[in-house]
């Protein structure tokens, strides 16, 4: 069953008010990126996801693919409904492999290890979900006052819940156009499937109140200073060098510089961010950066390159690299790099997710040798330090 992989449908066509932020949670800003990404890269990274099934808010399709960026082809968005239950019936609808694991877009930190977990489940059982065992006690509020709830038996549920997609489409089938279930597990218990649980994780958590932001960038930051711990330090290097020519202003490491010159590529052309995704991709093994984005894919015209570094910090996480340290140098004679060297450092070191302690920039001239030397262009070395 495994040959062909599992269908990811992600759920992401709610509103999400209770966090705040006068945006959808799945839209907010986790970590450089929106909370949504982040459950799509972890499935993106999985080797048995063959497919990535996204329900979204009728009309929200293109709002959603734009925040999505050049993860967007990688997803297939459907329209989902006023329910959950109604959007994962229509997500289900697309979802054409035999299995199908079903996650929330607001439990952006999902660990591969429950990916696993779910899929050997299945094995034995029609469905299988994370659950945790309740540590506090519980009460009842009610007319009667507060009332002890024994909590015996009872667990935290969490998701992706994973099923054999016939025998959920089938649930939902018997259930009838007008059930709501809180979950697919309730749904599958009422229709008599077995429903098998694996062991959650706290990190799997679900966003909801707007403290629950401040959470989960804490537990990033955990990860990256939790390498430190770890036996194996590896540095890669990068090299980058475009072409300059009169305009409006140049883009290095993440910054404008109004100037008379601009930098000519397929991109925005920032030699400073192409070679710290080399440098990121070398330190983890994933080859170059025009493997991921040739400069013939007319996706990448004119992109901005932290899309770039994104993707690579992406791939390299799930190699189980984490950087620790960055140090660039850009090489040329004009623009002026001293004035803006503050604002490049806090821009490197929030792309990276990184204390701006650990990311170094420096410039330098060919003393009026070369290309760079005659202005003809400009070049960034870069390398970066992670640990494995």
């Amino acid at each position: 069953m495994w040959k062909t992989g599992f269908s990811a449908l992600i759920v992401a066509a709610g509103r999400g008010e209770r966090a705040g932020g006068g945006v959808p949670k799945q839209l907010r800003t986790l970590g450089g990126k929106p909370v949504l990404s982040w459950s799509v890269e972890r499935f993106k990274a999985h080797p048995d996801c063959a497919e990535i099934v996204i329900a979204v808010s009728p009309g929200e399709q293109a709002r959603i693919a734009d925040a999505l960026g050049p993860l967007a082809g990688a997803v297939r968005l459907v329209d989902g409904g006023p329910s959950r239950t109604a959007s994962v019936r229509s997500g289900l609808a697309a979802c054409s492999r035999e299995t199908v694991m079903i996650h929330d877009a607001a439990r952006p930190l999902l660990p591969a290890r429950i990916i696993d977990d779910l899929a050997a489940a299945l094995a034995t059982a029609d469905g299988a979900a994370p659950a945790l065992a309740l540590c506090d006690a519980l009460v009842r509020d009610g007319p009667g006052g507060v009332e002890p709830v024994d909590r015996s038996g009872l667990q935290r549920m969490q998701t992706p819940q994973a099923f054999r997609t016939a025998a959920l489409r089938a649930a939902f089938d018997d259930a009838g156009p007008e059930a709501e279930h809180p979950d697919e597990v309730s749904l599958t218990r009422a229709a008599g499937l077995d429903i098998a649980l694996v062991q959650g994780d706290e990190a799997n958590f679900k966003i909801t109140w707007p403290e629950d932001f401040a959470r989960a960038e804490a537990l990033l930051r955990s990860a990256v200073g939790s390498a430190a711990g770890t036996a194996l330090t590896v540095s890669g290097s990068g090299y980058d060098v475009h072409r300059l020519a009169p305009g409006d202003g140049v883009h290095l490491c993440g910054v404008f510089i109004a100037c008379p010159l601009r930098l000519i590529g397929h991109s925005d052309a920032d030699a400073g961010l192409h070679a710290i995704t080399d440098a990121l991709l070398g330190a983890a093994g994933l080859g170059d950066i025009g493997e991921h984005f040739p400069p013939t894919d007319e996706r990448w015209r004119g992109a901005d390159s932290a899309m770039f570094l994104d993707h690579a910090l992406t791939l390299a996480a799930a190699a189980g690299a984490v950087p620790v340290h960055c140090d660039v140098t850009l090489i040329c004679e004009r623009p002026k790099i001293g004035p803006h060297k503050a604002a490049m450092k806090a821009r490197v070191a929030a792309l990276l997710q990184l204390p701006p302690a650990r990311v170094n920039i420096k410039a330098t001239t060919t003393e009026q040798l070369g290309f760079t030397g005659r202005s003809e262009g400009l070049a960034a070395e870069a390398i970066v330090t992670v640990r494995l």
